[in-house]
């Protein structure tokens, strides 16, 4: 009642009349409170009981029915107003589709270990499709200008890609020769070496962009491009590099490598972006849909690898694996973002780009060295680190989102 209090004592300060609006305006809303306005040329402030605006407003006599001065004139009633929730629409709700995420990795992996026959049928067929899906989705969401915006800063797109393709290498190289000298003590097949250094030599995670998106928004299409980067120069940087550090150990077939690269990555990206470009009403009515067929995709591709590979991951073998592997992302995660505050100390915005480059140093496209081991490797220990990478990057990815995504709200 503070609200009519006021009113009534600025109407026996002023001896004003109060009037009645038209229909149009018959109501000033302040916060949450609607009232009527007493006539005059000075402003009146007032302030909504859930609001701090207040609003000055001056009345004026145009459109306004007197009252009589000497009568004290009747007020409109108080009263709360709760503000309607708009319900999503269901193409909002598929939009968002990719907020469980997180729910949707975990839910995959437990049910992988409690029941794999429900992943085996997702055989080594169905990945380069698979893959290629996901690579078409991402590519259906990007525009020009976001290239445009983001290649006005080539400084981190060039210390992304040194994280990608040189430290992750390296680092792959380093984990590489441990499982060399650990091979006797701890049981480890130096096969399972070369997946790890296939792992390092492949592209950033489409995963990473999401990751950033959900952390640092202005830092998503910087994110993209750097994914694009050394998901489009994949189809060389990658055969050479698996050429040149296991080319000696392992028979790799550089062509069909390079080939199968191009058919799972460069064409249903080109794809994607020229439907965006051409058909900008055909690519928008099937975007929506997009996210929750990703979603699973996304179960399966990490699903299948865990249980066709579950003998081995459930043995000593395995954990010893799981054990390098997390070493292995976690490294990269952390060189990730110290390399960048070294090198952009200076950036207003340097521990945004940190936690970017950080995300694309520490999340490999795992699931595409797994199609690229059981496509050309023939021993199936090779997909072995990949399947294992694919549930440690995202499990560990997406803990630091929520980490850095609160920090970043507080």
């Amino acid at each position: 009642m503070n609200a009519y209090s006021n009113l009534l004592e600025l109407h026996y300060q002023h001896q004003q009349p109060y009037v009645s609006f038209a229909p149009k305006c018959s109501h000033l809303s302040t916060g949450n409170v609607c009232l009527r306005l007493p006539i005059g040329i000075q402003p009146i402030s007032l302030r909504g009981p859930s609001s701090r605006l207040v609003v000055h407003r001056y009345v004026s006599n145009t459109n306004a029915i007197p009252f009589d001065p000497n009568e004290l004139p009747e007020y409109a009633p108080i009263f709360y107003q709760k503000p309607e929730k708009k319900a999503a629409t269901i193409l909002e709700v598929l939009q968002n589709a990719n907020s469980i995420l997180p729910q949707v990795v975990l839910v995959s992996t437990i049910l992988a270990f409690i029941n794999p026959s429900s992943f085996t049928w997702f055989t080594s067929g169905y990945y380069a499709p698979a893959i290629g899906l996901l690579m078409f989705a991402v590519g259906l969401n990007l525009k020009e200008k976001d290239f445009v915006e983001a290649f006005k800063r080539p400084a981190p797109i060039f210390a992304g890609y040194v994280g990608q393709y040189v430290l992750k290498p390296l680092l792959g190289l380093f984990v590489w020769n441990t499982v060399c000298e650990m091979e006797t003590k701890y049981q480890l097949n130096v096969i399972t070496g070369d997946g790890i250094m296939l792992t390092s030599c492949v592209s950033g995670a489409t995963l990473s962009n999401y990751a950033t998106f959900l952390t640092d928004r202005k830092m998503a299409p910087l994110s993209i491009v750097m994914t694009s980067l050394s998901t489009a120069t994949a189809v060389f940087v990658t055969p050479m590099l698996t050429f040149l550090l296991l080319g000696k150990r392992l028979p790799i077939d550089l062509y069909g490598m390079v080939s199968s690269i191009l058919q799972i990555v460069v064409t249903p990206v080109v794809a994607s972006l020229l439907l965006n470009r051409f058909f900008p009403g055909f690519a928008s009515g099937i975007r929506p849909f997009l996210p929750p067929i990703a979603l699973v995709v996304n179960f399966f591709c990490i699903g299948a690898p865990l249980a066709i590979n579950m003998e081995s991951i459930k043995s000593p073998f395995g954990i010893s694996i799981a054990l390098i592997m997390i070493m292995f992302h976690l490294s990269g995660f952390i060189l990730g973002h110290k390399f960048t505050g070294i090198v952009f100390h200076n950036e207003p915005d340097v521990e945004p780009l940190q936690r970017t480059l950080s995300f694309e140093t520490g999340m490999q496209s795992s699931l595409l060295a797994l199609a690229l081991a059981n496509k050309f490797f023939k021993n199936p220990l090779v997909g072995i680190p990949p399947a294992i990478s694919v549930i440690i990057m995202s499990l560990m990815g997406f803990s630091l989102v929520k980490i850095w995504a609160k920090k970043t709200n507080e």
